[in-house]
């Protein structure tokens, strides 16, 4: 088998570029990962070892896909599989591997954003810093971080009153992390960063590891994502990203569009492709996106096309208010699913997930089966509290954990007592003897994890914590919350197979770095309902977008520059690719917000697209030939 066939001929021409910096910039639906994949394949072909092989992604579900498609591809091959993993996947494999040369403990707990909040809370409470608030002060940890900025050095460069105050915040919350054994998200990208930089015969193994390097949505990257990447690639630069400029979308996240825009200068040679034939949307979808996204300045330029047919035009409702607009989506969503299209393929986008209140209950009270992208398994609270028993067997210095789970089921062990826990000073009489079972019980889980498979040493966490007993007592709800713990014993079954305890840290890293998508259970036959944001790298037939008013989408900001601006206008463009056959947009001419009634004018994202491709059905009279809709309403 050769991996060029069926491949259109800008797909083979990045297949066949094997050697050297290759950027390959991928227009939405134009066959990103069937690319990506075919040249992975090809590359083992041509005598590459699958092991020397590194892809990185940016969820778990795509990376799970493309090892599937790899997988189907290959067949049975001598040399290994490639390593396919987001970055922050790799981070944390790495730091196990080599904790010693990182200096951390190898059974590191990962803190997810909301046990990083409570501690910056406590911290803030504890320095007496009441006027700051915790998620802007996280937040500038976390973007620094990104920029791959220590805590020193920010502080050394601190010159505001508001800097010096963040910088006692973030050196008291590493020294709280360090006392539990613990990272947050963004060290698992800085510490992976250091330990390359700072350590040259670790570097010197993972370059040799790795000899061909390719990254799947680069554009995303962040500064230390970038630096990671290149020490990776060394002197060989055999590294291939993928992205499109037009889709990068987490600039506030502290994606850096340069690393895309700039990759030519930053490598030499860099042989570059463009994808354009799009595989997914009708022509008239695809001319609505085009025509927006040319509108933006900072951009690489390429024009998408198509063979797929015209299509029907874009549907474009011009609603009295919210309730209004809620129940057309539910009206048309009714239309849809009698012409045959399935609920799951129908899909309601919006730019803040306050607007899913209205949709939510149209959708109800028409009978119609929806779900919300961002409802995650692993944050429903008997999920998290037996994965909290499991963390803290594993690391028992975790006091997010203890705390957490000191209480569950009640145990009569006060907030002091589980201070000095956690201190480990010595406790007396019976407080003693409480923490000393539940030390003991901890130990019990510890031996579990290390000896049996990772379903088994879940399932007796499960029961041994006391949290089964006492979930069957709740009458009303217990059983449902049981049924949840019973899936997360289904889940672990995936990692019986790797050896005890990598099994259960294999599933406590799947649980901490999940994403919104990655909880997407595509045989739930049922409508979306998503952020814009969670879209990013979905499609489906029929997809709405409401919300589209000046101060919603594009959404204000503090700042009315043109990387804001144009950042609004690639949520959009990736709002719209991702329907394949109908499309409907949505405004509303007044919207509660904030308790109060505010009248909207439509987004000027509608005055953008060509009118010719838009069927009104609002009750405003359609626009004349040549008058701008903006201006007409």
């Amino acid at each position: 088998m050769t991996y060029v066939d069926g491949l259109n001929d800008r797909q083979r021409e990045a297949v066949l570029k094997m050697e050297g910096p290759v950027l390959i910039v991928a227009g939405a639906g134009a066959g990103k990962t069937k690319t990506i994949t075919h040249r992975i394949a090809h590359l083992i072909e041509s005598g590459v070892p699958g092991r020397n092989i590194l892809a990185v992604t940016f969820t778990n579900k795509a990376a799970g896909e493309m090892r599937e498609r790899v997988m189907r591809l290959l067949g049975e091959r001598s040399g290994g599989m490639p390593f396919l993993a987001t970055f922050h996947s790799l981070g944390v494999r790495l730091l196990r591997e080599f904790h010693q040369e990182a200096g951390i403990e190898r059974n590191f707990s990962i803190w997810d954003r909301d046990d990083s909040m409570k501690a910056i809370k406590r911290i803030i409470e504890s320095l007496g810093f009441g006027d700051l608030q915790a998620k802007s002060a996280l937040g500038v940890i976390s973007r620094k971080k990104g920029d791959g900025m220590s805590g020193a050095a920010y502080a050394e460069r601190a010159s505001s009153f508001r800097e010096q105050t963040i910088a006692r915040v973030w050196d008291a919350y590493e020294k709280t992390m360090r006392d539990e054994g613990a990272l947050d998200f963004d060290d698992l990208l800085l510490r992976t960063l250091t330990l390359l930089r700072d350590n040259p015969s670790v570097l010197s193994l993972l370059q040799n590891r790795w000899t061909h390097i390719t990254i799947d949505e680069y554009q995303d990257t962040n500064r230390s994502q970038y630096e990671i990447a290149r020490l990776l690639a060394g002197e060989r630069r055999n590294l291939c990203v993928v992205g499109d400029g037009d889709q990068l979308v987490y600039g506030w996240r502290g994606a850096d569009i340069e690393n895309f825009l700039s990759f030519e200068d930053a490598f030499p040679g860099t042989a570059v492709v463009l994808l354009e034939q799009n595989y997914r949307s009708t022509r008239t979808i695809l001319s609505a996106a085009n025509s927006v996204i040319e509108k933006n300045v900072r951009r690489k330029p390429k024009h998408l096309f198509t063979e797929n047919p015209t299509g029907d035009p874009i549907l474009l409702y011009g609603a009295f208010n919210e309730t209004d607009e809620a129940w057309f989506v539910a009206a048309k969503t009714e239309e849809l699913i009698r012409q045959g299209i399935s609920p799951r393929e129908i899909a309601v986008l919006y730019r803040e997930n306050f607007q899913s209140r209205a949709l939510e209950e149209a959708l109800l009270a028409s009978g119609i089966p929806y779900r919300i992208l961002g409802t995650r398994f692993f944050e429903r609270k008997e999920v998290k509290d037996v994965l909290s028993y499991l963390r803290a067997a594993l690391n028992p210095k975790s006091g997010v954990d203890i705390r957490r789970i000191i209480a569950v089921p009640p145990r009569g062990i006060g907030k002091v007592t589980v201070d000095k826990m956690i201190a480990g000073e010595a406790l007396p009489g019976a407080a003693g003897a409480k923490a000393a079972a539940f030390r003991d019980m901890l130990a019990a889980i510890k031996k579990a994890i290390e000896t049996v498979p990772c379903a088994d040493a879940v399932r007796f966490a499960f029961e041994i914590s006391g949290i089964e007993a006492f979930l069957k007592k709740d009458t009303e709800e217990g059983m449902e919350r049981i049924g949840n713990v019973h899936e997360l014993v289904n889940l672990a079954a995936r990692y019986n197979d790797a050896p005890p305890p990598e099994g259960v840290e294999r599933l406590l890293e799947e649980a901490a770095l999940q994403s919104d998508q990655d909880n997407l259970d595509e045989r739930q036959d049922a409508v979306s309902l998503m952020t814009v944001h969670a879209s990013k790298g979905l499609e489906f037939d029929a997809v709405f977008v409401t919300g589209l008013e000046q101060g919603l989408f594009p959404s204000m900001r503090e700042s009315d520059n043109d990387r804001d601006s144009e950042e609004e206008r690639r949520l959009f463009y990736v709002a719209v690719t991702r329907a394949r056959k109908r499309l409907f947009l949505s405004y509303a001419n007044e919207r509660m917000k904030y308790g109060s009634r505010e009248h909207a004018l439509p987004s000027e994202f509608l005055g953008e697209i060509d009118q010719r491709l838009i069927e009104w059905a609002s009750p405003n009279r359609r626009p004349e030939e040549g008058e701008r809709m903006i201006e007409l309403l």
